[in-house]
């Protein structure tokens, strides 16, 4: 395995901290080396790492350094909201371009520049938001070979939010469940209505981390569903049936729904697999954080998936 630090968007006004990992076939001598077929990981939401680091757990290094044994590159980078949150939030109602689409379109332009890779391999693998991004990071610019979805959602971010906090609400008591039913009053009230509202009347209305009801509706217009059909890419869609963030009935098989009769449309589940695709410890929302900071490893069947998708284009 190689490891060459790299800088996402450098000389610009987010230049970003990454890592190329590359197999060692990549390394032979000249003459010898082939070109190999590399993978851009794209974050979930919040503000992580390169490593999407999550309290114990480095689900971007393990996918790193696993592909690089199958023989795939990756890049990863710092997300910006983790490198540049002041500098972002000075953005006026800023959205999931500025946020995330934009750097992942300079990821891989920066792999297909680079001799060792494969220009007509590039794949993207978008973990939880990331996932829900992929389609549409691919349409906007991205014109991978194909698209990995992890622990993905097809459905709004707002509706799988209040779906969260429906289970705090059900799963504790005192506080913390009122705490919980005020977040969800708080945010519907500012986002009630915002697919018919005027743009910059939504712009105006600050919701939460920084964001406004406007990055609200700029990823929920148009859907999911619409991106999936436009693309007649090969896409991976993969999910672990212990994930307490997005659901095996509302998210996984939506997306079997949406994407049913593709000859190029694959599918995994998991059994007894977290968010992380790590093995579940809990396995629910209430003690999300308690499981998080157990070190634990992607599995390795899920990374031998990934790189048979992108290795032959298809499981």
């Amino acid at each position: 395995m190689i490891e060459k630090k790299i800088i996402i968007g450098q000389g610009g006004e987010f230049p970003l901290n990454g890592m190329l990992t590359l197999p060692d076939s990549a390394a032979a001598p000249e003459g010898e080396a082939e070109t190999v077929p590399a993978v851009v990981l794209v974050h979930g939401s919040g503000s992580t790492d390169m490593d999407e680091k999550i309290y114990a757990n480095r689900p971007f290094r393990d996918l790193a350094e696993g592909l690089a044994a199958r023989g795939v590159a990756t890049i990863r980078y710092d997300k910006r909201s983790f490198a540049h949150a002041r500098k972002l939030l000075k953005i006026p109602a800023f959205t999931v371009y500025q946020e995330t689409i934009e750097d992942a379109l300079l990821a891989a332009a920066l792999l297909r520049a680079d001799e060792r890779i494969d220009k007509d391999k590039v794949f993207i693998a978008g973990h939880s938001m990331g996932g829900m991004l992929a389609p549409r990071i691919d349409l906007e610019g991205g014109d991978f070979a194909g698209l990995i979805i992890m622990a993905g959602t097809p459905r709004r971010l707002e509706v799988v939010m209040y779906e969260q906090l429906d289970e705090f609400i059900v799963s504790y008591k005192g506080l913390v469940r009122i705490l919980a039913k005020k977040q969800k009053e708080r945010l519907s009230e500012k986002l009630t209505g915002i697919y018919e509202m005027d743009d910059d009347k939504a712009k105006g209305i600050k919701t939460m981390g920084g964001t406004t009801a406007y990055y609200f509706k700029d990823l929920g217009q148009p859907e999911v569903e619409d991106y999936l059909a436009k693309t007649q890419k090969p896409i991976l869609v993969l999910h672990g049936d212990k994930d307490a963030q997005v659901r095996t009935d509302l998210d996984y098989d939506k997306y079997r729904e949406l994407l049913a009769g593709r000859e190029n449309a694959y599918f995994k589940l998991y059994p007894d697999l977290n968010h992380l695709f790590m093995p579940a410890v809990y396995g629910d929302l209430k003690n999300l954080k308690k499981e998080y900071k157990i070190p634990g490893k992607v599995a390795g069947y899920v990374i031998d998936d990934i790189a048979a998708f992108v290795l032959k284009g298809k499981l």
